[in-house]
């Protein structure tokens, strides 16, 4: 990989308070949207409202890959002082804040509109502060560090998951609509207090204009190695999307109820993929970035295999496998973070990233639509053979994507 497409960490050791803050935030940014595209579903439907309107919570979670279009203002523009990404994460975090508790102070029923229309602006807050977060993390991670803290995105976002979407529904019969968003409001602030005390290094200013950084999304994949990486990314990502798809109907039809998909899978199968997106990013360094890339995708392959269990009619191996491919399709969720965060340059590294990064989203999306659909058509194994087959050709292109250049 040529220099110029390296992201270069400005610090070799990351202090404890600089991990903790990567953590907090890669956790607190999900939390608002877990809640209402899980519970706030939940809450909608117990209230007797139509599947149109849930249809349009569920939309909310379409903000996130979007965030392309907007990426490159965030590598370009400075707000305030003390940091240039530092002050985006202010002010993205303080509007997520004022936002919960805003939301919390109306019905959820009676002032529907209003409350989806700051529910938008959550999405969207939440989806700059990814950005924002991930531009900081290119440039302050350390190459030998980038395993670990892309350990803690994709934990931070199963974090999210289980505490926004799982734990405070849990709590909505005792506190209440405005207890629950004050409570993830609460949240929401503790990254915000430990950037009043966050030092952000004084990094090379490059003074790329906004057009160059949107022209740089047009050639960005035309770069040697960088089809080959692309094919990669949407095979491992389609694979994983369109078995996800049939995951939840496939448990529905071995006769799971609400309950027991909810501890099994929102519980029990984010504490296995957090565990193991942990693990991963702690070998990434004693790993060459191609035994990484490789391991990762044949563990996905084994996780997408296992749900041909159920599949196959095998019942008592329905929680097996669900929990199989969690722990299974992590690992290369936080190879190929690590590897995105390698081919992003320093001058535009939210925007290389988010690129990348929404690439694989869109992927997902579109396979798990697809997934859906075919369910009908050639059932859930043949839905799940066709992932195991995208999946086989990912592995080729990583195994000769290896060979070809050095990933590590």
């Amino acid at each position: 990989m040529a220099d110029d497409l390296r992201c270069e960490g400005g610090t070799d050791v990351l202090g404890t308070r600089q991990w903790a803050l990567l953590a907090s935030l890669y956790s607190t940014q999900y939390l608002g949207l877990n809640f209402f595209v899980v519970a706030l579903v939940a809450i909608l439907r117990t209230e007797g409202a139509q599947l149109d309107v849930l249809g349009l919570v569920y939309m909310l979670g379409l903000i996130w890959p979007l965030k392309l279009i907007w990426a490159p203002m965030i590598d370009r523009f400075t707000i305030g002082r003390g940091g240039h990404f530092r002050g985006w994460l202010l002010l993205t975090q303080g509007l997520l804040v004022l936002l919960l508790l805003a939301i919390g102070r109306f019905d959820v029923i009676d002032d529907f509109p209003l409350v989806y229309a700051l529910c938008l602006g959550v999405a969207l807050l939440a989806a700059t502060q990814d950005i924002a977060v991930d531009g900081l993390a290119c440039r302050l991670l350390p190459e030998t560090g980038r395993g670990l803290g892309n350990g803690l995105q994709i934990a931070g976002g199963l974090v999210g998951n289980m505490v926004g979407g799982g734990l405070i529904l849990m709590l909505y019969p005792q506190i209440g609509w405005e207890g629950c968003l004050t409570l993830l409001a609460v949240l929401t602030a503790i990254p915000a207090v430990q950037l009043i005390g966050f030092e952000e290094p004084a990094w090379q200013r490059y003074g790329d204009a906004t057009g160059k950084l949107y022209r740089r999304m047009t050639v960005f994949w035309w770069q040697p190695g960088q089809r080959c990486w692309l094919g990669i990314v949407l095979l491992v990502s389609a694979s994983s999307g369109m078995a996800y798809a049939v995951l939840m109907p496939l448990l529905v039809d071995q006769g799971w109820g609400p309950a027991r998909i909810g501890l099994v899978v929102n519980v029990f199968g984010s504490i296995a993929g957090l565990v193991a997106a942990l693990i991963s990013g702690w070998l990434m360094h004693r790993l060459s970035r191609r035994d990484a890339l490789v391991m990762g995708v044949g563990l996905q392959i084994a996780g997408v295999a296992a749900l041909l269990l159920p599949a196959w009619g095998l019942t008592q191996a329905a929680a097996f496998g669900a929990i199989a491919y969690f722990l299974c399709y992590n690992p290369v969720s936080v190879v190929m973070a690590t590897m995105m965060m390698d081919r992003a340059a320093p001058q535009s590294a939210a925007t290389d990233f988010t690129l990348q990064f929404t690439s694989g989203q869109f992927a997902a999306i579109a396979a798990m639509s697809a997934g859906a659909a075919m369910a009908a058509q050639i059932g859930y194994g043949g839905v799940l053979g066709v992932a195991l087959g995208a999946g086989s050709v990912a592995l080729l292109l990583a195994v000769g994507f290896g060979r070809s250049r050095a990933a590590g």
